[in-house]
């Protein structure tokens, strides 16, 4: 199967795509032919090496977590899948080829009134606001401050946050202003003067704060503008969380919480914006852009 590989850490550069020996589906495993699979920062931050503590890397390394297919292959002992199911899954590191062979328990079925592309983006964006907004514990008539309320994970969260009655302020560029403001938030410019610009939004300060953006300044605001280091929570920055205090959550990824996000993706309830399509030989664009920031939702690969 081709799939993409790094030979090492580094720029987007060291992507390619290789052919790799088609991988089998062993007992209580299921193979899926890829459709399409989400990309996300954690996957520029593996590469770039950050995460070498927390992931078995091995050169050749692939690449990606979250992806849609169709099964072809049944492990022993697998029961609830047959060859020809379509589904959503999450993996480590696999998830950039043709093929990917996962536990039964990482899938859960796609609703058909999904596309290929928006169901491969649930399985990050929705379990990583879902997860993160309950740590917070948000609540209606809260205020809630969304540093990076334009991307992949900040669209989705910013969908949850309104829907159980609490008011958003979503940072994002001038140019994202009035995307964040047709999802229900109030958008604010990040950079110089954030701190000021939230208070005059919010004179009594927020009751808790995401970030998605891994800036010191999410960070030192947030604790400005909240008082409560207890209620702010980062997905992005593992050493600024360290540096302040503050929450660092990595994915608590489950099957059930996967088919919750797709039930209300399809009955139209939650919007999972795609910004673009890339094929196999263009993830290293892909990257480059993803690093660039500043998306109207997800970066997606897409196969045939």
């Amino acid at each position: 199967m081709k799939a993409v590989v790094m030979d090492s850490y580094g720029t987007p550069e060291v992507l390619r795509v290789a052919d790799l020996p088609e991988p089998k589906a062993g007992a209580g495993q299921v193979r899926v032919r890829v459709k399409a699979a989400g990309l996300n920062p954690i996957d520029a931050k593996v590469r770039r090496g950050e995460f070498d503590a927390v992931f078995d890397i091995s050169f050749p390394q692939q690449l990606g977590n979250e992806f849609a297919g169709v099964v072809d292959q049944v492990g022993a002992g697998v029961e609830g899948f047959a060859v020809g199911d379509e589904v959503i899954g999450f993996v480590d590191l696999a998830a950039y080829a043709e093929q990917v062979v996962v536990p039964a328990e990482n899938l859960t079925s796609k609703p058909s009134q999904l596309s290929w592309e928006t169901a491969a983006v649930i399985g990050a964006v929705g379990q990583a606001a879902f997860n993160a907004l309950r740590k917070l514990g948000v609540s209606a008539g809260e205020t809630v401050l969304i540093h990076g309320a334009a991307g992949g994970v900040g669209s989705v969260a910013v969908q949850f946050v309104r829907a159980w009655g609490a008011t958003v302020i979503g940072t994002a560029s001038q140019d994202n202003h009035d995307y964040v403001r047709a999802l229900g938030a109030i958008p604010v410019t990040y950079g110089d003067g954030l701190e000021e610009r939230v208070r005059e939004l919010a004179s009594q300060g927020v009751d808790a704060c995401l970030d998605l953006t891994g800036s010191e300044e999410a960070i030192t605001v947030s604790i400005a503008v909240t008082g409560d280091k207890a209620r702010i929570v980062t997905l992005v920055s593992p050493p600024l969380a360290k540096q302040y205090g503050i929450t660092m959550m990595f994915g608590t990824r489950a099957a059930e919480t996967v088919a919750q996000v797709a039930g209300l993706a399809a009955r139209g309830d939650l919007d999972l914006p795609v910004a673009r399509r890339f094929a196999l030989a263009d993830l290293a664009e892909a990257h480059r852009l993803m690093e660039a920031g500043g998306q109207r939702g997800k970066l997606v690969l897409t196969l045939d």
